[in-house]
């Protein structure tokens, strides 16, 4: 498996704007997509913390090359106080409780 880990702000009053879209990527249904959270971390509700999983990193790649997760990357930073930071890397260890 093979993925990513995003840090960002999101300006106010956008959170809800910010979920529609992640709703719209749930709906795309991304081939190799195998998780997604999102964390709104307790000290700053704004800051939030992405991972997102996938098969593999073929799959990570095609999607990151696509038009489609262009289009989708724009619309979200309209809803962040600057760029994302990303963190690409291969999944060494999941653990998935009952």
């Amino acid at each position: 498996m093979y993925g990513t880990v995003a840090r960002y702000r999101i300006k106010p009053g956008m959170k809800d704007r910010l979920l529609a879209l992640e709703a719209e990527f749930r709906e795309a249904k991304v081939p190799g997509l195998v998780a997604e959270f999102i964390y709104s971390m307790d000290e700053d509700p704004l800051v939030c913390y992405e991972a997102v999983v996938f098969e593999s990193k073929e799959a990570y790649q095609a999607l990151a090359d696509s038009p489609e997760q262009d289009v989708r990357y724009r619309k979200l930073l309209e809803f962040l106080e600057g760029p994302p930071e990303w963190h690409d890397g291969e999944v060494i260890n999941s653990t998935f409780g009952k």
